[in-house]
């Protein structure tokens, strides 16, 4: 389990996390390891092209769970994201989860259907989706879910800081933790505000993990 460090330690870290919110920067990766109770299980990935304050981020992860060598669970799922600042612009997400598919659309506006596809609904104001690389969602209190198409109310509080491994090496880091969504969500942040962590509570009480690599 990550260590968690001292008071004085805690401050520096989440100082430093909060002096460097401001969108994400352009032309960058984020590749994780997915692990259940510290068996991979797939893995994540995050890309953002763009330039300026417009931008597009690409989100990818592909998850197969074995018992005894069958498989008990699959999921995959992509979403196209478009961001204008720190504001969620346009979004299109397909997830397949144990052989069933969902799809969500959502703009600024709302965009009727065009042929064999359901319509774009109208995100509300300047929201942010799940977007756990852009140290600005510390500050939200309202998340649209890509996967469900909701815009979900939630609550970020600083949990201290602790080390945990990163491309093998111990890394100390600042755990925030979401809650609102079914399950609490904890994320680890470097000093820098890079996001290089996530551990989650899912079905079963199982430990779902994200490790950058």
């Amino acid at each position: 389990m990550p260590r968690r460090g001292g008071p004085v330690a805690a401050l520096l870290l989440l100082g430093t996390l909060l002096a460097g919110v401001a969108p994400a920067d352009t032309g960058r990766r984020w590749d994780f390891r997915v692990t259940l109770d510290d068996q991979p299980i797939g893995d994540h990935r995050f890309s953002s092209t763009g330039s300026g304050g417009d931008r597009q981020v690409t989100s990818e992860a592909s998850f197969v769970v074995r018992i005894l060598g069958i498989v008990a669970y699959r999921y995959r799922h992509q979403a196209i994201e478009q961001w204008r600042g720190n504001c969620l612009s346009g979004l299109a997400a397909t997830t397949e989860e144990n052989g069933k598919t969902s799809r969500v659309r959502a703009d600024a506006v709302g965009t009727a259907a065009a042929p064999g596809e359901a319509a774009a609904q109208a995100l509300d104001g300047c929201m942010m989706s799940f977007a756990y690389w852009n140290p600005a969602i510390l500050k939200q209190t309202r998340l649209f879910n890509a996967q469900t198409g909701r815009a979900e109310n939630v609550q970020l509080q600083p949990q201290g800081s602790g080390t945990i491994d990163v491309r093998g090496e111990p890394v100390v880091a600042a755990r925030w933790r979401i809650t609102g969504p079914a399950q609490p969500i904890d994320l680890w942040y470097s000093p820098q505000g890079e996001w290089i962590g996530l551990d989650a509570t899912v079905s079963g009480g199982r430990r779902l993990s994200y490790r950058l690599r």
